[in-house]
C-alpha cells in the first residue's frame, strides 16, 4: 500500500489551536472534509481518511454545512457495505 507523509513546518504546527494529542486526528478530519467538499474523494474514502464511521462523518459534514454528494460510486460502496463485504 502506498503511503504519503506530509511534512508541516514546526512554525505552522505551533500555530494550530489544537492540543498536540488531537492534532493529527483534527488535520485528518479537515483534509477529509475539504477533499469531499471539492468532489475529490467520495464519502466512503473521505470518512476512512478522517478515521470516522459513516454516521460520524455525515454528522461532521452536517455540522460544517457541507452538502452531501451521492454518486454512483457512493451507491456501489453502500451496496457493498450492505452485502457485508
Amino acid at each position: 500500500m502506498a503511503k504519503l507523509i506530509l511534512e508541516i513546518p514546526a512554525e505552522i504546527l505551533d500555530a494550530f489551536r489544537f492540543p498536540a494529542a488531537e492534532l493529527e486526528n483534527e488535520l485528518r478530519k479537515e483534509l477529509a472534509v475539504a477533499l469531499y467538499h471539492r468532489g475529490i474523494l467520495p464519502l466512503g474514502k473521505a470518512r476512512l481518511l478522517a478515521e470516522m464511521d459513516r454516521w460520524q462523518f455525515e454528522q461532521l459534514l452536517g455540522d460544517r454545512q457541507v452538502a452531501r454528494h451521492y454518486t454512483e460510486t457512493d451507491l456501489e460502496e453502500d451496496l457493498e457495505y450492505a452485502r457485508g463485504h
